[in-house]
């Protein structure tokens, strides 16, 4: 009895994962690099995501030690903004970074896109 329900708990929880992380199903990515002010990748900063036809971020993530980030998305036509969070974040000198705004990314089909995301201080 344990082992059926523990079954049926797991064909339930699989069919209620999002379709972008799916195994073998067809997905686009954002890939990116957060570049500081002096074009060396940041670690550690958090990116954030959204659909352009919605108000809040969808997805967070951070940048790994090569600045770089990735993002499975359903595929098909849509548009993405992505930005960085920086509150609280200080670069490795100590001083405050800001993003002059938010980069749209668009997505066709099952594709990769790739963008920078270029602070300043």
């Amino acid at each position: 009895m344990i082992v059926a329900l523990c079954f049926a708990f797991l064909i339930l929880a699989r069919q209620a994962s999002p379709v972008a992380q799916r195994p073998g199903q067809p997905y686009a990515l954002i890939f990116g690099t957060v570049w500081g002010p002096d074009a060396h990748p940041l670690y550690g900063v958090k990116v954030k995501v959204r659909r352009a036809d919605q108000k809040r971020a969808h997805w967070e993530l951070y940048s790994d030690r090569n600045g770089e980030f990735a993002l499975r998305v359903p595929p098909g036509p849509a548009d993405y903004l992505v930005w960085a969070d920086l509150k609280g974040f200080k670069s490795p000198a100590g001083k405050e970074l800001h993003q002059d705004g938010e980069v749209k990314v668009h997505v066709d089909n099952d594709e990769r896109q790739d963008l920078g995301l270029h602070l300043k201080q």
